[in-house]
């Protein structure tokens, strides 16, 4: 069983940076990919990007593309997405997901494995 723990949430402007860490309890951390989603109250979860288990694959949402960056630290097991030019409209709860798998996928119900969200919340 993997336990993951998202860290790095708050609240920014418009226009500012925040960098999200996700820590994995699983010492074959690196045998998984990795993914973060995100859900606005109202809403359903919502792929934002997603990096395969060496890091040589990464996929990212439209929406986030240019402005988010997603990388990896094996040895330190964690996944990181760095978020940059933030928008209102990116206000949400964050959540880091692992699949037991190396191969990365944008839809939620291939992983196995969610951290409980953190908060990003962007003024205008």
């Amino acid at each position: 069983q993997v336990q993951l723990v998202e860290s790095g949430g708050g609240l920014v402007q418009a226009g500012g940076s925040l960098r999200l860490s996700c820590a994995a309890s699983e010492g074959t951390f690196d045998n998984y990919a990795v993914g973060w989603f995100r859900q606005a109250p109202g809403k359903e979860r919502e792929f934002v990007a997603t990096i395969n288990r060496s890091g040589g694959t990464i996929y990212y949402a439209d929406s986030v593309k240019g402005r988010f960056t997603i990388s990896r630290d094996n040895a330190q097991k964690s996944v990181y997405l760095q978020m940059n030019s933030l928008k209102p409209e990116d206000t949400s709860l964050y959540f880091c997901a692992a699949r037991n798998s190396p191969f990365a996928r944008t839809v939620a119900r291939d992983y196995d494995y969610w951290g409980q969200g953190t908060q990003v919340s962007v003024s205008s």
